[in-house]
């Protein structure tokens, strides 16, 4: 996973226009690298799976 497609994935799910993005095992830790950057982090819920997969949700409320 490169910066651009964890980008667009974000922006996507921040612009409601998917209701949540799946990220694999492999790619999460490249994804978190983007994701912890942003200034909205805490209005990402991330939803782990059972194998290591994470589905991430994006909230109005920030996380505390």
């Amino acid at each position: 996973m490169d910066k651009e497609q964890a980008v667009r994935m974000l922006e996507s799910l921040k612009d409601k226009e998917v209701e949540e993005i799946f990220v694999s095992k492999q790619d999460f830790m490249k994804f978190r690298e983007f994701l912890v950057k942003r200034d909205d982090f805490k209005h990402f819920r991330g939803i782990a799976q059972r194998g290591g997969d994470v589905i991430f949700r994006y909230i109005d409320e920030a996380r505390s």
